[in-house]
């Protein structure tokens, strides 16, 4: 993991950052039901908002991916992925802390789904807090 790299994605990437997303997704049992056209088109618009999204990768391999929003402070971290394959083996620390690095920040805000254990786990043990509850009323 010393040779993971960050790199600010672009355009030509929608494709990837779309199947990822919907990787996400369907991990955290979310019930976006978007497909991954939609999802390529939302990720298009998030980019050409102020969001980036940056690609973790190590040897040419993509290990996961982050979409930030730089539009407010503290930055917000809307979706962080960490490939199937490639988890329990200490990536998702190592490129959280890339990213960190590479914003030059240590404040970030995140959203984690209520019933993703393992995701709040895993923020909880990078020191992040709660601050708040965002709830829904649904029929």
């Amino acid at each position: 993991m010393n040779n993971l790299t960050i790199n600010t994605c672009s355009e030509a990437d929608l494709d990837l950052l779309a199947e990822l997303n919907r990787q996400l997704i369907e991990d955290e049992k979310h019930d976006n039901t978007m497909n991954t056209g939609q999802l390529k088109e939302r990720m298009r618009s998030f980019l050409e908002g102020d969001y980036n999204a940056y690609l973790f990768s190590e040897t040419g391999e993509v290990k996961g991916y982050a979409l930030v929003r730089h539009g407010s402070s503290p930055l917000y971290l809307r979706q962080f992925f960490v490939c199937r394959h490639c988890r329990r083996q200490g990536y998702g620390q190592a490129a959280f802390k890339k990213l960190s690095e590479f914003l030059e920040t240590d404040r970030l805000d995140i959203e984690v789904m209520y019933w993703n254990e393992r995701a709040y786990s895993f923020w909880k043990s990078l020191g992040f807090r709660e601050r708040s509850v965002y709830m829904r009323l649904e029929p």
